[in-house]
């Protein structure tokens, strides 16, 4: 049974008093994201809202390992070397190397168009042109994965992320009601279009691509962020079925909040501490994985104490005008 002495005049956390606060500060972040996003969608020739990996749009990436620094210039040289040797639009990436291998200090990455078995040829004019811009290249591994596959993979995808977000609705609208459904589903699209904004304003700046492990990450975002959403919801009912006729549900609210602040706190700083370990000492190849991992589970985090409390409260509120009107 909740305890009428929870209900303070002051709180550490005031969320209906600052709730316009809140959610200013969740349209300034969100914004941009948007524009990143139809920005790519808009001169993309996939319309994607962020730059596909070739998980998703097939094609082929070579990795070399070399023992030398390399700069700018240099790649901008060897992307007009390729070209110049039959390498149509080689997109190229150089990524630290922060593996075991010390003789390594750079990994290039250069991604082409589909190659098969029969396009070794290719593959030796990379090498060729790697050997004349670099020291001492080593082809460290090579990916392929054919148009028709990554575009099937990108479907199931899709397919996954549509499914969690019904069911995530079904079971919210069952175990609460239909408008605690609606409010956690907003928090849910708040918490993904940060993730998805941010990786396509790295896309712009720093062509980063997404892969599979990409929605692997933002489906694991928003069961966190949907379990974080539905602590407070619960204590929030549970606050309000035996103290909704003493006090407003801005009062409870505020309180629901503060008595979770502590556990949210707690599991996302933990989970965060785990997560910037393998991030700074993890491998390279992990890397955009566990950055929207990191992205979301802050923003999880936020969404459900700022952002979903707010518009409960809110939306209490309008409902408690026109009962007394």
């Amino acid at each position: 049974m909740a305890n009428p002495n929870l209900i303070k005049s002051s709180y550490l956390i005031d969320v209906v008093k600052h709730r316009w606060h809140y959610l200013l500060i969740s349209i300034v972040i969100i914004i941009p994201c948007i524009l990143a996003m139809f920005y790519l969608m808009f001169t993309q020739p996939n319309h994607s809202p962020v730059k596909l990996g070739i998980d998703f749009t097939g094609g082929t990436i070579l990795q070399y390992g070399v023992n030398n620094s390399v700069t700018p210039e240099q790649i901008s040289k060897i992307r007009t070397e390729l070209e110049n040797n039959g390498v149509n639009n080689p997109i190229i990436q150089n990524i630290s190397n922060s593996g075991a291998d010390k003789n390594i200090k750079n990994i290039i990455s250069i991604k082409t168009r589909f190659m098969g078995e029969k396009n070794n040829n290719q593959i030796d004019k990379i090498t060729m042109v790697l050997a004349q811009n670099t020291q001492a290249p080593q082809l460290i591994s090579t990916t392929s994965v054919g148009p028709t596959l990554g575009k099937e993979l990108l479907k199931n995808s899709l397919a996954a992320l549509m499914l969690a977000f019904l069911g995530i609705v079904i079971y919210i609208s069952f175990r609460f009601q239909a408008d605690y459904a609606i409010i956690a589903l907003a928090a849910l699209f708040h918490d993904a279009l940060f993730v998805v904004g941010v990786f396509a304003i790295l896309g712009i700046l720093y062509n980063v691509q997404v892969d599979s492990l990409f929605i692997t990450a933002i489906l694991t975002v928003v069961g966190f962020s949907v379990h974080d959403t539905i602590v407070v919801f619960d204590r929030i009912r549970e606050n309000n079925r035996f103290l909704a006729k003493k006090y407003t549900s801005g009062e409870i609210i505020n309180a629901s909040v503060n008595q979770t602040l502590a556990r949210s706190l707690n599991t996302s700083l933990t989970t965060l501490l785990t997560l910037s370990a393998l991030y700074f000492f993890g491998g390279s190849t992990t890397k955009d994985f566990i950055l929207a991992m990191i992205l979301g589970i802050i923003a999880g985090t936020y969404s459900s104490i700022f952002f979903a409390s707010v518009l409960l409260a809110w939306d209490k509120e309008i409902k408690a005008k026109k009962a007394n009107a």
